[in-house]
């Protein structure tokens, strides 16, 4: 059977909740995993009903919702707040939030408190937290507490200064390796998917036949079992240059921009609104108001 033959017989079986086991079978299968960002509720809503299989409340939001420069100053009220109004829309995606920088740093105690918030006050099904072999005891802890938990590692955004900027990672046979290494680590301490950001596509590649759990890319080339884009870059939303690895598929920001000067201009024309576009008073109410004396 043919991968888009593959990809249709996933949709006829009508899932109505995408769930780990179900991202599992899907690479078992060979069926491509989507996966958005979204951070309110109409473009979740749009999202979900779209057939994307996992969504992601990610902490990119500060650079394309909130206007920070990178996503170290996202806050937890911050991604609750986002994260309730999401979870309002989704009915068959995976919900997955991210623990921003500073939730899970300092204690694995403080790590699984946050967590438990996100799906006690926001309706996460899963969180995700970035790092490696470093970060494995943090995701055993947290899948130990009945949370489900995605891995993300490479070019690890809440690690920008360590990294000395957005670079593109494991590119030296050593930090290959301990790619590799932090990926299996991840796997074995319970990690139900891991995302691999801004490493060459032959790694990505090799992580994903090393991995019994699907991987999902972001700049790490075709062969991850998923790919993932933030829901502001795909319709060429975002007010910063556009990653290598992005490709815009609808322009909306063309579209609003003409619509908001179409907008403009009806008003400072007076042909908004129209009279089919107003209340009237009913027939026979005659309107006798005492002017101002």
């Amino acid at each position: 059977m043919s991968l888009t033959g593959i990809r249709d017989e996933f949709r006829r079986m009508d899932v109505t909740k995408v769930t780990p086991q179900s991202l599992l079978a899907q690479k078992q299968h060979g069926a491509a995993i989507t996966a958005l960002t979204a951070y309110d509720y109409p473009t979740a809503r749009l999202v979900d009903e779209a057939g994307i299989d996992v969504l992601l409340v990610g902490d990119s939001l500060g650079m394309a919702v909130l206007g920070y420069d990178d996503t170290l100053s996202v806050t937890m009220d911050d991604m609750l707040h986002h994260a309730r109004a999401v979870r309002r829309a989704v009915r068959r995606a995976m919900l997955v939030v991210d623990m921003p920088y500073g939730s899970y740093q300092l204690s694995v105690d403080e790590t699984i408190r946050n967590a438990l918030r996100f799906v006690k006050e926001a309706g996460a099904e899963a969180v995700k937290l970035e790092g490696g072999a470093s970060q494995a005891h943090r995701v055993r802890a947290i899948t130990e507490a009945e949370i489900p938990v995605v891995g993300h590692i490479g070019l690890t955004p809440q690690s920008v200064h360590k990294m000395g900027g957005y670079r593109v990672q494991g590119r030296s046979e050593a930090a290959a390796q301990q790619l590799c290494d932090d990926a299996v680590a991840l796997e074995q301490a319970g990690a139900v998917a891991i995302v691999l950001e801004g490493i060459p596509r032959e790694l990505a590649a090799k992580i994903t036949a090393l991995l019994s759990v699907p991987t999902i890319g972001i700049g790490a080339g075709p062969e991850c079992d998923g790919q993932i884009l933030v829901f502001h870059d795909v319709f060429g939303l975002s007010f910063r240059q556009r990653p290598k690895f992005v490709r815009v598929f609808g322009d909306a920001g063309t579209l609003m921009r003409e619509g908001l000067e179409d907008f403009r201009a009806s008003v400072e024309a007076r042909n908004f609104p129209d009279n089919e576009e107003s209340y009237h008073m009913p027939r026979g109410v005659a309107l006798e108001l005492a002017g101002a004396e």
